[in-house]
């Protein structure tokens, strides 16, 4: 079976749009209506009229995409997991405000703020504490408001992310459980990373420098402090492509994300941060044949339970409020 045909012909046919990140494989990217990072996503499956919405990334981002379009069915043909949204959920959370009220910090001096690398149930429990979320893009503004509060932000789930804000800020950091002085902090950081953004090292960014002098290195904020302090750009996914399209074609560039993304980006001088393939495993798990069975099911009117996000009402009342308060900003 020719899936691309297939696929091209059910989306004329059926009341949907087909939505993808930008780690998808090259495969499933090229057949989007819609493309984007994963709060693009989300805020641009708004303004589609379409009923039926087959998302293609990972199970968050479906997530994000029913809790700001209720009314909206939204399907994935794979709902594969963020490996960092999941090394939290509620009782992780819980568990570690108990572990700073332990150190003095009482919680009506805490400000949540989560990554969007999270599940429904964590944004809602951030927004019940007055808390936001935030991107990559935007958390520079979102954590400076946060500071407005005179409170001690608790920055989940990524580490890294949560460290390299705080030295752009000039802001002292602490990693819950590393036995760093979390009453020091002024942003507490839950253990957590990407996978894939721990591959690149300092020694990967000395290797292209002696090897093209010259180059720029170009990472994304996930990446570990001692990388992000040694590169000479760090942007969040969409602010990479920008800063990379728009470099002199001859200007050699090594950059530090994801591999689909980056194989994508330019036709030379662009090169990967890693001896290693930096792929991320759940983002490539959809595959056309995933996509074409989902439609297939909107078509014969067989949705099965395993392919379609539902939030409960309660938690979708308090992440969205969380996602609104990011959009105030």
């Amino acid at each position: 079976m020719n899936y691309k045909e297939e696929i091209l012909k059910l989306k004329n046919e059926l009341d949907v749009v087909l939505v993808a990140h930008f780690y998808q494989r090259d495969e499933v990217f090229e057949l989007a209506d819609i493309t984007g990072d994963s709060l693009e996503l989300a805020k641009k499956v708004m303004e589609s009229d379409k009923e039926f919405v087959v998302f293609c990334g990972v199970g968050f981002m479906g997530e994000s995409a029913k809790i700001l379009n209720p009314q909206k069915r939204i399907l994935m043909p794979r709902i594969a997991c963020c490996a960092m949204a999941r090394m939290i959920d509620e009782s992780y959370f819980l568990e570690n405000l108990k572990k700073m009220n332990e150190a003095g910090i009482s919680n009506d001096d805490i400000l949540p703020i989560t990554y969007i690398n999270s599940s429904a149930s964590v944004k809602a429990r951030v927004g019940e504490m007055g808390g936001m979320v935030c991107t990559s893009s935007n958390a520079y503004k979102i954590i400076e408001k946060g500071l407005k509060s005179g409170k001690k932000i608790f920055f989940v789930p990524d580490r890294c992310l949560g460290q390299n804000f705080a030295k752009s800020l000039g802001l002292k950091s602490a990693v819950i459980g590393d036995g760093s002085n979390l009453k020091e902090a002024d942003i507490i950081c839950y253990n957590g990373f990407c996978s894939v953004h721990q591959q690149f090292n300092i020694d990967d960014i000395d290797f292209y420098r002696e090897k093209y002098p010259g180059i720029i290195v170009a990472v994304h904020p996930e990446c570990d402090p001692a990388v992000c302090d040694k590169a000479d750009f760090v942007g969040s996914t969409s602010q990479l492509i920008k800063f990379i399209k728009e470099l002199p074609i001859d200007q050699k560039v090594v950059v530090g994300t994801e591999f689909n993304m980056v194989n994508r980006l330019r036709e030379k001088n662009t090169y990967i941060l890693s001896s290693t393939k930096p792929e991320c495993p759940t983002m490539n798990e959809t595959t056309l044949e995933h996509v074409y069975n989902t439609l297939k099911s909107i078509k014969d009117n067989k949705i099965s339970e395993l392919t379609e996000i539902k939030v409960d009402e309660k938690t979708r009342y308090w992440a969205k409020i969380a996602l609104e308060r990011m959009f105030e900003v």
